[in-house]
């Protein structure tokens, strides 16, 4: 198993229908428009997760995935040094699809 890096984010995200790569003080976030799903900040990366999906994870797997809280947002610290390519690349497409039209992902998935 090979860990997850930065550069699989990268390379799954991109690929992704509208997204954008943007700098933020330095560090990376993807997003489609103005649109964040997928950020770094202080070497921490930070996912869009679905929320019944993040609860779960959080529940299941405190040692990777941890609530990130801010004001009204809840997105979850992602630890990808625990996780391989595959698993990284459900997640930045899961966290994509929080912020697309429905009938974005929906086509991107069905021609996948």
């Amino acid at each position: 198993m090979s860990l997850a890096t930065l550069d699989d984010i990268r390379a799954v995200a991109l690929a992704l229908p509208g997204v954008q790569e943007v700098d933020y003080r330095g560090e990376p976030w993807f997003q489609v428009g103005s649109k964040g799903f997928v950020c770094s900040s202080r070497g921490r990366i930070i996912m869009k997760l679905a929320s019944a999906h993040q609860e779960l994870l959080f529940e299941a797997r405190p040692d990777v995935f941890r609530p990130m809280i801010a004001g009204a947002l809840r997105w979850s610290f992602v630890d990808i040094a625990a996780l391989d390519a595959d698993e990284i690349g459900e997640l930045v497409r899961e966290a994509w699809t929080q912020i697309v039209p429905k009938k974005v992902a929906r086509a991107y998935f069905g021609a996948a």
